[in-house]
């Protein structure tokens, strides 16, 4: 039986501190297996273009998918029902007011055409160990003091990696997902990263990138 001229490997990673190369992730867009999520592992990774997601009865998976979901920050789309929620006053922002808060929302909100969460206790300890070094970073959205809904991800100070949003009350994640594209694109952010595709990112703004667009966006070239 001969192997298929496609066929790329997923690496099994060990203590040694390294990815393989991004751009050899499979179709599915899984790279590697294994490693840990040690805060120098972490941001190897993200400033790599890759991100760890896996369920906790699986080992640590590690993605690079191609097409890449990406939003670029003056592209974000504000319906003009959400101009009159924004206008109207509905909601209030607080930044890394209750980062903890966000990620146990995100890890336990329920989402359609999903069993349990990809945000494992493992995982929610090495994001808070990641906001205490000031690379992760939550927006807040409250509604009458009550949180309501809100987002998390990793900083890369050029590119804003989303990991999860949540909302308890409708157009709250959406009012978060704004107010970052717009922190961003006054920054001078080039893209936010939502990594896989969805509709509610679509229409959004979000977009579908090659992976070696995005890697070379990561890298501070002009693509």
């Amino acid at each position: 039986m001969t192997r298929d001229s496609n066929y790329k490997p997923v690496r099994l990673l060990t203590d040694r501190l390294a990815f393989p190369n991004a751009e050899n992730a499979n179709e599915e867009g899984l790279l590697a297996v294994g490693g840990d999520l040690s805060l120098e592992r972490l941001m190897l990774a993200y400033k790599s273009g890759i991100f760890p997601w896996f369920n906790d009865d699986s080992p640590i998976l590690w993605w690079c998918p191609d097409p890449r979901m990406v939003l670029f920050p003056d592209k974000i789309k504000i319906s003009n029902s959400m101009k009159k929620v924004i206008k109207n006053k509905q909601f209030s922002l607080t930044k890394n007011a209750c980062f903890e808060a966000v990620i146990d929302e995100c890890a336990h909100i329920k989402r359609s055409g999903q069993n349990g969460t990809w945000i494992t206790s493992e995982m929610k300890k090495s994001y808070l160990a990641l906001h205490r070094y000031g690379y992760a970073v939550s927006y807040e959205v409250w509604e009458n003091d009550f949180l309501v809904g809100g987002l998390y991800g990793v900083d890369l100070g050029h590119v804003f990696c989303g990991e999860s949003m949540f909302s308890r009350t409708s157009n709250a994640s959406k009012f978060a997902f704004i107010k970052l594209a717009q922190d961003c694109q006054k920054n001078k952010y080039q893209l936010i990263d939502c990594q896989v595709y969805t509709k509610h990112l679509e229409s959004l703004g979000a977009e579908k990138m090659s992976r070696s667009n995005f890697l070379n966006i990561l890298k501070g070239k002009n693509i």
